[in-house]
């Protein structure tokens, strides 16, 4: 591997002490002290019409700014999701309705210039409803007489097999070969549903944005967003606007995970703001952020798995249906990573069929968490690949040798890609002996009540979105020859200003701290998609170093300029340009000095990039726990981890990404679960009802890299961001298994299933 200055190498994150510091970055921080405080009513009731809405008491509360009901907004649908136009999700919300479809959706706008009046006066808002009948069972949804969208307005902008008539938000059907004679030429084939329910992202910053007005009369928001231009966009479109009249800002985020891909509730302050002129901000409760954002996809996955008395896996079926709750966005593209990411990791069968539905129900809208529907499809698909191996009486570590995709081939279920980089194999060997596979599989009695077990499971996910995605980075020269990077990239924790900055360093060759990085400003940043489907090292990346080259070469240009000489005769070595036979050198100091007097070429360089592939980053998960027999209780004892994301940009970055997903896949696997009543009321509403794991759940972490080259990536990287929370539900599942005979298809795997689970073999 080539020896980077910068690249590779665990340099500090770019704003690492201003956090520890407890430096005012946040957005909350930041906002006027003038603010008019935003509260919203909600419903109370998961399927109502407003029959008729009081707020003339509410509007005579000291401090009340306003209140806005439907009746106060525009009629412009829109979808929340942050995707790039054309959006994939329906256009099926208004900032305010009189239909609301979940406990939850919002029903008044109350804007006071204290938390206190605000309060007071969403009590005093007298709301008569008319309560209709609720659809809350996602496997009826489909062709229901309850209709959850029946407006007319409803729109979809993409062909994604949608109908909201039928409570259809997508629909899609993706096969190669010929599936039946696959299958009939099996020795064994496993048949079986798996279960995922919704989880929350959790994360520690709750969704908040402020607006105001600049002196030009433009509508600027500050948000917690990992998708500034998208932001613009949605407010634009929901609001009527031009988007030139839309400037939007994000500061530093505490946590996303995909939550913050939705604008769940930046339409509210720039409402507010349109309308009054005045300061505006939304902070949502931990309770609203439980209850009324975007959790993952509940989701039923049906999968058929068939393969020859020696193991070689010939057929694979899946049929998901994915509950997008009351509102589409990101409905339609979830839904399709579920299989296209699980089926994918055994390209080498001879046929593959995935059918899924995407339907509406009146609870909380699903949205984006780190996977994006891989999760869901990879906890089924490694669950019934260990049943199938199980079955045949094999090593569920031998099965996966057999038959997993290798580096070169071709890969059906994953949009035809060539895994042009693939250490699978390699990741899986290292696993083995990480969890010390061979002396432990399948499972240890310790003699105290208590049974240790293994089990493991595999994963990919993307780099991008292929055919879509759009990273662009700005490069300038600054007095004394100090770099100003631009990117429209968002951070939001994970060190993306860090790990570009690493590329241009060594594109640039010069120290990292040489680099200023700018965060994202509609009005000054290049665009970019924004930071999710993992594609910010992979495509912003690699607008880095388009445009480290192109700022390189007017460098080049200009020095020779300055030297008097042609520009093919020098080069550039980060401190100056020199003569490649001469010697005669000018530094960069002196040419950006020289620069800023009497020059018509500014050295400022911007490039932008997209990617016609996304190549997979790939993952081996084992885990070896301990279940209580009599309790069913488990507990993680150590969790290996080996990943091939191409090239490791930041090697301390990378581990703790891969550290905080295996938590939270953990969490998926044993703990979360968002529930509902039979009145649709979510359940789930705290930290006290809605369990995330802590330290003393996860056990031993121990995470390894196996690199690969990925020749379309900078520097040969591929992504790190998503693939890292896929293999412990179906891991922990497969140990389970291994410790006492029961299969658990449902998540979250809880002591009362493995018990009863027990109690029924006995």
């Amino acid at each position: 591997m080539t020896d980077y200055k910068s690249v590779s190498k665990p340099v500090r994150k770019k704003d690492a002490m201003a956090l520890v510091t407890g430096k005012p970055v946040y957005c909350d921080d930041l906002a006027p002290k003038d603010c008019l405080v935003i509260k919203l009513l909600r419903s109370p009731y998961a399927h109502a019409l407003i029959e008729d809405i009081n707020t003339s008491a509410a509007e005579k509360v000291s401090g009340i700014e306003a209140i806005y009901t439907y009746k106060d907004v525009p009629n412009n649908r829109f979808t929340t999701a942050g995707q790039t136009y054309p959006e994939a999700s329906p256009y099926d919300r208004l900032i305010l309705e009189k239909r609301l479809r979940y406990v939850g959706d919002p029903v008044a706008i109350v804007a006071g210039e204290s938390e206190k009046a605000a309060e007071k006066a969403l009590k005093l808002i007298k709301v008569k409803y008319k309560v209709l009948e609720p659809l809350l069972d996602f496997r009826k949804a489909k062709d229901n007489s309850i209709i959850v969208h029946p407006e007319d307005n409803w729109k979809a902008l993409c062909p994604v097999g949608a109908d909201n008539k039928r409570n259809l938000c997508a629909h899609e059907v993706s096969e190669n070969g010929d599936l039946e004679k696959a299958f009939s030429e099996c020795d064994a084939i496993v048949e079986e549903t798996y279960h995922t329910k919704a989880n929350q992202q959790a994360m520690m910053e709750t969704f908040r944005a402020y607006a105001s007005k600049d002196v030009y009369n433009r509508l600027t928001i500050v948000s917690a967003t990992q998708i500034t231009f998208h932001v613009r966009r949605i407010v634009a479109t929901a609001l009527g606007i031009p988007k030139a009249d839309v400037r939007v800002i994000k500061p530093r985020i505490g946590g996303g995970f995909g939550a913050k891909q939705t604008a769940v509730m930046e339409v509210y302050p720039a409402f507010v703001t349109y309308k009054t002129g005045k300061n505006s901000k939304l902070v949502f409760t931990r309770e609203e952020t439980q209850t009324a954002s975007s959790p993952r996809h509940e989701m039923e996955v049906k999968v058929r798995i068939g393969a020859t008395k020696d193991g070689i896996i010939k057929a694979l079926d899946m049929y998901s249906i994915s509950n997008t709750g009351a509102y589409g966005e990101h409905g339609p593209t979830t839904a399709g990573l579920t299989g296209h990411k699980a089926l994918a990791l055994y390209s080498r069968a001879e046929a593959y069929r995935f059918v899924y539905d995407v339907v509406y129900t009146n609870i909380m809208a699903a949205g984006a968490y780190r996977g994006y529907g891989a999760p869901q499809g990879i906890f089924a698909v490694e669950s019934a690949v260990d049943e199938l191996a199980h079955k045949l009486n094999m090593d569920p570590a031998k099965i996966r040798e057999i038959n997993i995709t290798k580096e070169g081939d071709i890969m059906p279920a994953y949009y035809n890609e060539p895994a042009n980089s693939c250490a699978l194999d390699r990741c899986l060997e290292k696993v083995k002996d990480m969890i010390d596979w061979d002396s432990k599989y399948p499972a240890r009695d310790m003699g105290n009540g208590k049974i240790r077990s293994v089990g493991m499971a595999l994963a990919l996910q993307g780099s991008c979105i292929s055919n879509l995605d759009v990273g662009s980075v700005a490069l300038k020269v600054n007095d004394d020859g100090f770099y100003s990077l631009m990117i429209g990239a968002s951070d939001m924790g994970t060190g993306c200003d860090t790990i570009l900055a690493q590329m241009a360093a060594d594109c640039m060759c010069c120290d990292v701290d040489n680099i200023v990085v700018q965060g994202v400003d509609t009005d000054s940043s290049p665009y970019d998609s924004g930071s999710y489907a993992s594609s910010t090292t992979y495509i912003t990346g690699m607008a880095v170093v388009k445009t480290c080259a192109s700022l390189t070469e007017k460098i080049k240009k200009y020095g020779a300029l300055l030297m008097g000489c042609d520009e093919k005769d020098v080069d550039f070595n980060g401190k100056e340009v020199y003569r490649i036979s001469a010697d005669e050198k000018i530094s960069l100091k002196d040419i950006a000095n020289s620069s800023m007097c009497n020059n018509s070429n500014a050295l400022y360089a911007s490039e932008g990039h997209a990617s016609p592939v996304s190549p997979p980053p790939f993952m081996a998960g084992a885990v070896e726990i301990e279940v209580d027999k009599e309790t069913g209780k488990v507990d993680i004892i150590d969790y290996k981890a080996a990943v091939d994301c191409g090239t490791v940009i930041n090697p301390n970055l990378a581990r703790v990404q891969t550290e905080g997903g295996i938590a939270q896949g953990i969490g998926m696997a044993l703990y979360e679960d968002i529930s509902y009543n039979e009145k649709g009321v979510c359940r789930s509403n705290s930290f006290m009802q809605y369990r995330i794991p802590t330290r003393q759940d996860v056990g031993r972490t121990e995470v390894d890299f196996e690199p690969s080259y990925e020749p379309t990536g900078p520097f040969g990287a591929k992504s790190i961001g998503e693939i890292v929370i896929n293999t412990p539900p179906p891991a922990i599942a497969n140990a389970v298994y291994n410790a006492t005979g029961v299969r658990i298809r449902e998540l979250p795997i809880t002591p009362e299933k493995i018990y009863k689970g027990m109690k029924d073999e006995d």
